[in-house]
Formats: structure tokens, C-alpha cells, sequence
């Protein structure tokens, strides 16, 4: 009997089951998994260094991440975003309260078209949630100063852009809140 091997298309680098069990033995020593413990404190401070921002919050995925972010702003109204994008983003904006208000793409990076944007402005538009798309940045520079001039809040869907740095800066630097992914289909 022939035995098919699955080929997939991602594979996660994981490490030896030795390396891994030292590695977490800790955790089950403390007893404290969740709840801001000592091995979560640790990778928020790591976590911050590295993307070069000076505050994290760990949720359980970006869709909470989105969520949270969208309610601590108060936002109220319509929110311009892109529809090249998981279908999560919408559905955080929706679940807010919030009416999306799509924006087309450029077609050499994927990321949301700056010079479409001051179209769909309204009296009603509260936010710009633009997407960092394949680890391509969004054109900062343009979107944040069409904010500034509307009074728009800025809310960075950077799930694709773990690490990623734009003009020499921490991707997370840019707009009022980043949004990264852990997720297994994330390259980083």
C-alpha cells in the first residue's frame, strides 16, 4: 500500500520536542499562563523592542487586536479601508458599530491607494484603516497627512508586516495603532 505525503504550502520551523518542554517548563513551575504572567511580561518587552514601539498588548488573534484598538478610539461613523485584505478587517469595523468604506489598491504593491482616499471622505468618516499587504508598507507619509488634514484617526492593519521597516523606521511607529500577527500563514 502506497502512503500519499501531504505537501503543504507553509510549514511551521518548530523546535525539538527537548528544546521546547525546557523551554515551557518554566510556565507549569510558575503556574500562571495567562493574566500578564512573568513569561508574557517577557515577550511584551521583547516584543516591543524588536518593532521598536513602546507599547504591546498580546491578544488571542488580530481580529481581537483590531476590535480593541477600533473601540479605544471612540470611533464613531465610517471607516475607509481596503477589501484586499482577510476578510477579518471588515468584519472587526462592522463589529464596532462601524460602516466600512472601500478603497481600491495600487496594483504594483497591493496596499491601499492613497490618492483615492480623500474621495470617500464624509462628514461621517471617523478613521483610515489601511492594510500593510505581503509585508509591502503602505504609503505613510501620504495617508497620515490626509489624517491630519481630515482629523482622521489611523489604525495600521500590519498583520503581513511582522518586523518590517519603512524609511528606516519600526513599521509600528506609524499612525495611531499597528496591528500584527502571530499567525501560522505570517512569514517573520
Amino acid at each position: 500500500m502506497n502512503i500519499v505525503k501531504p505537501i503543504y504550502v507553509t510549514k511551521p520551523a518548530i523546535p525539538s520536542k527537548s528544546e521546547y518542554y525546557k523551554e515551557i517548563s518554566t510556565i507549569f513551575d510558575q503556574d500562571i499562563l495567562t493574566n500578564n504572567g512573568p513569561e508574557v511580561q517577557k515577550l511584551s518587552h521583547l516584543l516591543a523592542r524588536y518593532l521598536g514601539v513602546r507599547n504591546v498588548s498580546l491578544f488571542v488573534n488580530g481580529h481581537a487586536a483590531l476590535v480593541v484598538a477600533l473601540m479605544s478610539l471612540g470611533l464613531k461613523g465610517e471607516v475607509i479601508t481596503t477589501p484586499f485584505t482577510f476578510a477579518s478587517t471588515t468584519h472587526a469595523i462592522v463589529q464596532c458599530g462601524l460602516t466600512p468604506v472601500f478603497c481600491d489598491i495600487q496594483s504594483d504593491d497591493c496596499t491601499m491607494d492613497p490618492t483615492k482616499i480623500e474621495a470617500l471622505i464624509t462628514d461621517k468618516t471617523c478613521a483610515i484603516v489601511p492594510v500593510h499587504v505581503f509585508g509591502n508598507p503602505c504609503d505613510t507619509e501620504a495617508i497620515e497627512a490626509i489624517a491630519k488634514k481630515h482629523h482622521l484617526k489611523v489604525i495600521y492593519d500590519a498583520a503581513h508586516a511582522f518586523g518590517v521597516r519603512y524609511h528606516d523606521q519600526p513599521i509600528g511607529q506609524y499612525g495611531d495603532v499597528s496591528m500584527f500577527s502571530f499567525h501560522a500563514t505570517k512569514v517573520f
